[in-house]
């Protein structure tokens, strides 16, 4: 085993800590005794997560890191290699969600969601991939979503840059592995964070009452909610896939996480693909259409 081992393996590199599912995963992480290094793009909004660290007595180091940002990575990423000798394991969980249907979304607003989802993660990790093939161990996590198998409406350009980094991760992982380096992607299902609250972005064009699509939209937002207010997937079990991922000896390719997400992915396995997608389309379609009905009880 190489000798950078020792000074290396515990070393966790975590974007976009602020809130959310990356927030739960730096305190869990550091619980397990992970050397976490959280970061994320403004330094200001770390009050939460250190005051969650410090009621919990867990050590963790904030770092201002924006995934946009080339010379942040690097400064980031320097730091943390000289500070612990390597970069054991990076969990990019960093992102965004502009919602609406696709007539409805500029191009700037697309743009903004791949800049941060694909190309941010993609930014990092190859900032990182260096430290680790030296060192001949680490692991990569990539935070995907159960959107990135199976797509829904009003959520276009979440899904398309989802599904773009589950190719991105699948063939990483191949090309990575001699070096034993291993990706994992986590796929969750609904989780209510501030994605749904504080943080929820909303295309301007989408909120036009006349808008072909405006009452499509707004009966697919109350059902998102009522998703979130019945959620079948909670941060902390997120953030315990994060853990498998990272401590497994050999750890999966993929790591569906809750109750809906691994009933929604079972029933695509046992279906042929295009009876599953009639089917996923006709009752969404219905439901989006049928403003009463109440399917997050029933999935």
């Amino acid at each position: 085993m190489h000798q950078g081992w020792e000074t290396a393996h515990k070393s966790v590199l975590i974007t976009g800590t602020s809130s959310g599912l990356g927030l739960e995963t730096a305190l869990y992480l550091a619980g397990r005794g992970f050397r976490v290094y959280a970061s994320m793009r403004d330094v200001r909004r770390a009050e939460t997560l250190e005051r969650e660290a410090a009621r919990r007595n867990l050590g963790l180091q904030v770092l201002q890191l924006d995934v946009r940002d080339q010379a942040s990575i690097e400064s980031a990423v320097a730091r943390v290699v000289e500070q612990s000798g390597g970069i054991y394991g990076l969990i990019n969980n960093a992102g965004i969600n502009i919602t609406g249907f696709f007539e409805d979304l500029s191009e700037e607003e697309i743009r903004q969601v791949f800049e941060v989802n694909l190309f941010g993660a993609m930014a990092v990790t190859r900032a990182v991939l260096p430290s680790m093939r030296a060192a001949r161990c680490g692991r990569v996590v990539i935070m995907s979503s159960m959107g990135g198998r199976i797509a829904s409406p009003g959520a276009t350009a979440y899904c398309a840059g989802k599904f773009a980094l589950e190719g991105f991760g699948e063939s990483l992982a191949q090309e990575v592995s001699p070096f034993g380096v291993y990706v994992s992607l986590l796929e969750p299902g609904i989780v209510p964070t501030e994605l749904f609250g504080k943080n929820r972005h909303v295309a301007a064009r989408a909120l036009d009452p006349q808008g072909p699509y405006y009452e499509l939209f707004r009966r697919l937002q109350e059902l998102v909610d009522e998703f979130a207010r019945t959620p079948a997937t909670s941060a902390l079990e997120v953030a315990k896939a994060a853990s498998r991922a990272l401590t497994a000896e050999r750890p999966r390719l993929r790591y569906v996480v809750g109750r809906r997400a691994k009933f929604l992915m079972a029933l695509r396995r046992c279906l042929p693909g295009d009876v599953f997608q009639r089917i996923w389309t006709r009752e969404i379609v219905r439901r989006i259409t049928e403003p009463k009905s109440s399917f997050a009880g029933r999935v």
